[in-house]
């Protein structure tokens, strides 16, 4: 039940770890630096839903699989690949995730977490609560590091960009202890807006499976 509980936790950021100094210093942003920044937040603030399959691999080298929906503002759905029947679900400023098999649900306000950042009204990666920290330029790819300044105990986030498009592909949560989860988008399609049911947790209610 720690390791799902971990696993879940990291896929969004929750900081399971201890809280430990982070790095809250702003990155000097150059130019190009602010260029890319303002690039990536107008085509985010331009995602207003969409569904993809996603992998995601843990610290420990595991892998799940499954099914993902986000919608801004402040929605999404991370829904599993059977036999595991774990559920995270984030609407109307929750999150929820659900375990059946240890019969375990446990809420969190979805502003407390770094990937509440992705799914604000409007996205702003440098307001007055988020530091960028880290932008690295690697062949066909864009990665930018950022913290909640408020929250540095949890840990780092770095969403990771494709480039020619511009399309989120991956993030990686990095706890305070240096234990990394990366959750890899693909079969990206763009869609919306989904039904609320989507959005909202019921425990007995059947599952979607459409895209």
């Amino acid at each position: 039940m720690i390791r799902r509980r971990a696993l879940a936790a990291l896929l969004l950021g929750l900081g399971v770890a201890a809280p430990a100094a982070a790095q809250t210093t702003p990155l000097q942003l150059s130019a190009d630096d602010q260029a890319l920044v303002s690039q990536v937040e107008a085509y985010l603030n331009d995602q207003k839903g969409l569904s993809a399959n996603f992998l995601q691999v843990a610290w420990d080298g595991s892998t799940r699989t499954g099914k993902a929906w986000l919608q801004r503002p402040g929605r999404m759905r991370f829904q599993y690949d059977p036999p595991d029947p774990a559920l995270l679900v984030a609407g109307f400023g929750t999150l929820v995730y659900h375990d059946p098999s240890v019969n375990q649900t446990s809420y969190i306000p979805l502003n407390s977490t770094p990937l509440g950042i992705l799914l604000a009204e409007h996205v702003n990666l440098t307001s007055s609560n988020t530091v960028i920290t880290g932008i690295q330029r690697l062949p066909g790819e864009d990665d930018i590091t950022l913290i909640r300044k408020d929250k540095p105990g949890q840990g780092t986030l770095t969403l990771v960009f494709g480039t020619n498009p511009l399309q989120l592909r991956q993030w990686v949560v990095t706890d305070a202890q240096g234990k990394q989860t990366r959750v890899s988008l693909y079969d990206i399609l763009p869609g919306g807006p989904y039904p609320d049911s989507l959005f909202t947790f019921e425990a007995h209610a059947p599952q979607p499976s459409g895209g």
